[in-house]
């Protein structure tokens, strides 16, 4: 069997999460000692996270240095460190399929996480961690939000969730909003939706008409960040609205495991958004993860189902549609409001989207108009949705931050920006740490609506 790596495009084969044996655990444990035992020997993903790091002094601790003589109970510590980010099977593994040591290191970190859910192993506090349906419903009831949000800054009340939810004390966390996304924006945004589609010219690769999927965290937390992006379309005369209802996209259940859970939100979410699809909307999701959730690992979980394909065909990131609509000669190009200079951090979930840095080409767009200086950093922030706010692992996101923070801090710019919302607030922490503290930290949708000088 050739060691050489594949110069081929990773494919991915679907997760068979509904087959009896990938339930194993023997089978599993063993798969692990294979994979791990690649892993050992190429050691190419060790500046990734904090998975191979802990794999490697496992090995590096054995009598003869090898992947056999580590306790087969240790391999949870690997898998505990995983967080899904994708990043070492699209950017850095060489033995992804189509190679024939057949590698896919995240979803065997899925497989055993599977596994330990199904065994009890997962604690009520990650539970409720990751139910962010639950804890978001307090979002937009009067004087209730003002009083969650104050006690939640407070020494005992971070001591709580630290006994009882295992959240770090010192991990920031976000607040809930005083208005819930959805609640605000649906009524304006259907009456523009109303409207004819958008012209589209001769090869457009644009649907002319947007549905927006609003995701929990711009619902239940940062809804500004779904305004922006409404007042960005409205100006680029994109009629849009608002998914008629919606559950979470069920990524922060599959980075615990709880596949019947993530089953249970696509049987909710899909059938609605395919209807969307087939009559020829984009969709469009403001957070990384619920995009890719929808382009990859639900398709992956669930090949034979044609509503996941539908939808997969018209899910989009925000300025992957935007870009595109740029090539097809159809978007605003007139900005009025220079920037500045801005550090722009490129999340791990929108990299391996496999749509290029967007957000980036655009901010180089408004560049060509008005004043921006750019640094972009490509590296993990280390947040990883819940991995960064949990005592055991909120060190480690912290430390695996590092070089992120330094980078984002050059040059004293005057915004620092994230696709992913939890990741520049984690960013924006770690550089408080540092004592670089930043100027400005804004959704690039955010950026985007202040060049256009919209208010």
């Amino acid at each position: 069997m050739s060691q050489e790596g594949n110069l081929q495009a990773p494919t991915r084969h679907p997760i068979e999460w509904r087959n009896p044996a990938f339930h194993d655990e023997a089978a599993a444990v063993a798969e692990m000692e294979r994979v791990f035992d690649i892993c050992h020997g190429c050691r190419r993903c060790v500046s990734l996270c904090q998975s191979f790091p802990t794999l490697f002094d496992l090995v590096d601790g054995t009598a003869d240095g090898e992947v056999h003589g580590v306790a087969k109970e240790a391999y949870w510590e690997v898998v505990d460190q995983c967080y899904l980010c994708d990043l070492c099977y699209m950017t850095k593994c060489p033995y992804v399929p189509p190679h024939p040591w057949n590698l896919d290191f995240p979803h065997l970190m899925l497989r055993a996480k599977a596994i330990k859910h199904r065994k009890g192993g997962v604690g009520a506090g990650e539970k409720f961690l990751a139910s962010t349906d639950i804890h978001g419903q307090l979002a937009g009831i009067p004087v209730v939000v003002q009083a969650v949000n104050a006690l939640n800054r407070t020494k005992p009340v971070r001591q709580l969730m630290d006994k009882t939810l295992g959240v770090h004390p010192d991990a920031w966390m976000p607040e809930l909003a005083s208005s819930r996304f959805r609640w605000s924006a649906a009524r304006s945004a259907r009456k523009k939706g109303k409207g004819k589609a958008g012209v589209v010219t001769d090869g457009a690769r644009t649907p002319g008409k947007v549905a927006i999927f609003a995701t929990c965290y711009v619902n239940y937390n940062e809804p500004g960040i779904g305004h922006d992006l409404l007042k960005v379309l409205e100006h680029n005369a994109i009629p849009c609205v608002i998914v008629k209802k919606e559950k979470c996209c069920g990524m922060p259940k599959l980075e615990l495991g709880d596949l019947e859970a993530v089953a249970a939100h696509k049987a909710a979410n899909i059938p609605v958004l395919a209807n969307y699809a087939r009559e020829g909307y984009a969709i469009l999701s403001a957070i990384p993860s619920c995009t890719l959730m929808f382009k990859q690992e639900l398709p992956l979980m669930f090949p034979e189902c044609t509503d996941t394909a539908a939808v997969q065909a018209a899910m989009f990131d925000p300025f992957e549609y935007l870009i595109a609509r740029h090539k097809d000669g159809l978007l605003n190009l007139d900005f009025k409001t220079p920037l500045g200079k801005v550090s722009y951090h490129v999340p791990c979930h929108g990299r391996v989207q496999k749509i290029g840095r967007k957000t980036e080409e655009m901010f180089k767009l408004v560049g060509q108009t008005v004043s921006v200086t750019l640094n972009t950093v490509e590296r993990c922030s280390g947040h990883a949705g819940t991995y960064g706010v949990k005592k055991k692992t909120h060190p480690a996101a912290m430390k695996i931050g590092r070089p992120v923070f330094k980078s984002m801090a050059k040059d004293d710019p005057d915004h620092i920006s994230s696709d992913c919302a939890l990741a520049g607030h984690h960013i924006a922490q770690g550089m408080e740490q540092a004592g670089t503290p930043a100027k400005s930290l804004s959704h690039p949708l955010s950026l985007l609506r202040l060049a256009y000088g919209l208010d």
